[in-house]
């Protein structure tokens, strides 16, 4: 497991924020804001030093984003997704879309913006575009990143290869919140 997600109301993150850094003695990182279609969210990543033990912690004063929609639906904060790590994006996402996973599909124009914004050469992107992986680079390294669908309407599972880098492809999490707010009808999220 490379991260679980919590989402809460916006007004319970101090609290489970308390809650976490004092049972596991994490730290956290400086807080972002995060687009969402429909408002922002508020967004807190706390750690172990090694990093053998990660959350983020979502909450929303919007009614109307992913994560507001989470708690409304389910009653109360709980974990929305869980991030399981590997070593070969390529070769995991390839064999979860031949298992019959249904990932979340990723809009074409994501990856005209990522080739112009890395430079990447064209087979690169075409590689990314046919398995939906997400891309981010910090001074520190590169993340790949590609979710499944949602199961039972509320769950869904991220797939992340770390190649030295230690944030959460904050970058991305607009475009896959938009993703997210297209199956908003069938998903009922």
């Amino acid at each position: 497991v490379d991260h679980i997600a919590q989402t809460m109301h916006y007004e319970e993150m101090l609290s489970w924020l308390l809650y976490y850094s004092s049972l596991f003695e994490l730290s956290k990182s400086p807080a972002v804001q995060v687009a969402d279609p429909l408002g922002l969210v508020q967004s807190q990543a706390i750690e172990s030093p090694e990093g053998g033990l990660r959350f983020t912690l979502n909450g929303s004063s919007s009614n109307q984003t992913l994560s507001a929609r989470f708690l409304q639906g389910f009653h109360g904060a709980g974990v929305q997704h869980i991030a399981l790590a590997t070593a070969d994006i390529l070769a995991t996402a390839r064999r979860l879309k031949e298992l019959g996973l249904a990932m979340l599909p990723i809009p074409r124009n994501y990856y005209d913006d990522l080739e112009a914004r890395f430079e990447l050469e064209p087979q690169k992107i075409q590689q990314l575009a046919e398995l939906n992986i997400l891309d981010d680079r910090d001074a520190e390294g590169e993340y790949f990143q590609c979710y499944s669908r949602a199961f039972a309407k509320r769950f869904f599972f991220e797939i992340v290869e770390r190649r030295g880098y230690r944030a959460y492809g904050t970058a991305n999490a607009a475009i896959r919140l938009a993703a997210q707010s297209r199956y908003r009808d069938d998903q009922g999220r």
